[in-house]
């Protein structure tokens, strides 16, 4: 083997007789190694000097064989050394702690530059650690229960360190990224699967994977005291949490939950929406029964609902959506009573809330969001809609009168969900026919009338969805529509215009009430 400057500044001893060995045994110079390295500083030149023993401990790695590394695995001696060097290198390669505050570092910090020097490094040296059990897998003297028993000394902090600088991010260089990436997959190749999902959750519902080793590593880090300190912490709790789904889940719910609610909860943006959509993807993911129980769902429930007074769009866009796949959860938890009172009903409660901001709303963006969800909303409720017609009615006319860009997103979205109220209460419907009436022919009347930039797609289909909308109306009004717009295709000029008045004209009368299920109100 050939000598490195690392060897000579370790405290070898050599057995005497038979012979020196070639090269001194792995329970001397890995221990040796670890100490060596923790002494040294963290000045700018003990930093070098770690870079230089990590480039060398690499060089050696890349020398020895298998059988060199590995040879004390049963005795677990050498497995526990291994997992010291992964912790001390990805602390060696860690990113620089923030204050308590959570303040960012900025993206070009030379020690952001600095770390992902550093990461490269490590990588290698994890990487040359993999190959060496990789190839233990074919060895008769090791063989393949060494893998096993290395994975669980080492499997969470090398996970960790690959998803870290694995990420686009900036603390990341394009090398850092590319040599994360190929120890993933190094990493992967060794438990012998074929995707990230797989190693975490197992090939099967009934095999353990290593999510709950994951997170059992990044609990230190995810407590109300620790978690804003590691910038990529976050990041790397949410990546690993969306890769895992039902049914494997649910049983570790206990351990992902609470640092959702912690990400939810802070008052940065951007740690909104990333916990919003930890906490949504474990609605989609967890039984519902798991989330009812120790009144889960009531506080994920009052904690997105802190939300709903948010003004930002980029957080309703994730919200609302969330809330939409929790209040079927929440109705159908055990001991709450069948009927209730509207106010007491969480999705009148939530409807009730989004109307009350939505009237007066004036920023775009945010009306788009709350517009784009609304036919969720109506379809969720179904015939319990009745009991807001009054204030939809007014939201819905307000937002058909007001132009929002090319894409026309709000008011296509508007006509839609009075698409799915007429369809849900059309019953209520006559009584508010003038209203409708009008506000719909206004909008037709705008939509061919316009001279901006809006594409002719979205023209058609403003003119399609508010024509469906005018004959749905006529049905459950038994052709009042018919009567209230006798002599307006005459007078118009238009003749896309002309041709939807004609549609609805020429529509026969049928008896709504025929074609729809009984509904009581």
């Amino acid at each position: 083997m050939e000598r490195h400057s690392l060897l000579d500044s370790l405290q070898l001893t050599l057995p005497e007789g038979q012979g020196a060995p070639e090269y001194p045994p792995v329970e001397q110079v890995l221990p040796q190694f670890l100490q060596l390295f923790a002494s040294v500083g963290a000045q700018q030149a003990s930093s070098k000097t770690k870079r230089g023993m990590v480039r060398d401990l690499f060089a050696i790695l890349e020398a020895i064989d298998c059988q060199w590394l590995l040879r004390g695995w049963q005795e677990n001696s050498t497995l526990v050394v291994l997992r010291d060097l992964v912790v001390a290198l990805s602390t060696y390669a860690a990113l620089p702690q923030r204050e308590h505050d959570g303040a960012e570092l900025p993206c070009k910090d030379p020690s952001y530059a600095a770390a992902a020097s550093q990461a490269a490094d490590v990588s290698l040296v994890f990487r040359s650690i993999l190959a060496k059990v990789e190839a233990a897998k074919g060895s008769e003297e090791l063989g393949c229960m060494v893998v096993g028993s290395f994975l669980r000394q080492v499997a969470g902090p090398m996970y960790i360190f690959a998803v870290t600088h694995a990420a686009e991010k900036p603390w990341n260089k394009p090398r850092t990224q590319s040599l994360a990436q190929d120890l993933l997959e190094d990493l992967l190749q060794v438990w012998g699967c074929q995707s990230v999902p797989e190693f975490l959750r197992g090939a099967t519902e009934d095999e353990e994977g290593w999510f709950a080793v994951v997170m059992q590593s990044l609990k230190p880090e995810l407590t109300k005291e620790t978690w804003q300190r590691n910038p990529a912490t976050k990041h790397v709790f949410s990546w690993t949490l969306q890769q895992v789904t039902r049914p494997w889940l649910g049983p570790h719910l206990e351990k992902v939950l609470p640092p959702s609610l912690l990400l939810s909860d802070d008052y940065r943006i951007e740690n909104k929406i990333l916990g919003v959509q930890c906490l949504h993807h474990i609605i989609r993911n967890v039984p519902g029964a798991d989330l009812c129980q120790f009144n889960r769902a009531q506080v994920v429930h009052h904690a997105l609902s802190n939300h709903l007074y948010s003004k930002e769009a980029q957080l309703m866009q994730v919200v609302l959506p969330c809330l939409l796949d929790l209040l079927p959860i929440l109705e159908r938890a055990p001991g709450r009573p069948s009927r209730q009172l509207p106010s007491a009903v969480p999705s009148d409660k939530v409807l009730r809330l989004v109307l009350t901001h939505m009237e007066p709303e004036h920023q775009l963006a945010l009306r788009r969001v709350y517009a784009k969800n609304l036919p969720a909303f109506v379809e969720r409720l179904g015939i319990h809609i009745a009991r807001h017609l009054k204030r939809l009615q007014r939201v819905i006319v307000g937002y058909l009168e007001v132009y929002d860009g090319p894409e026309e997103t709000a008011r296509l979205a508007m006509l839609e969900t009075l698409k799915r109220t007429i369809q849900n209460a059309w019953p209520r419907m006559t009584s508010r026919l003038t209203v409708l009436l009008q506000a719909l022919l206004r909008l037709m009347w705008d939509t061919v009338t316009d001279r901006s930039s809006t594409p002719e797609p979205v023209t058609a289909a403003l003119l399609q969805g508010a024509t469906e909308c005018l004959l749905l109306l006529d049905r459950c009004s038994h052709g009042q529509v018919k009567v209230l717009l006798q002599g307006v295709q005459h007078s118009c000029q238009d003749d896309r215009l002309k041709e939807c008045l004609r549609k609805v004209e020429e529509e026969h009368v049928e008896s709504f009430i025929s074609t729809e299920p009984k509904r009581e109100f």
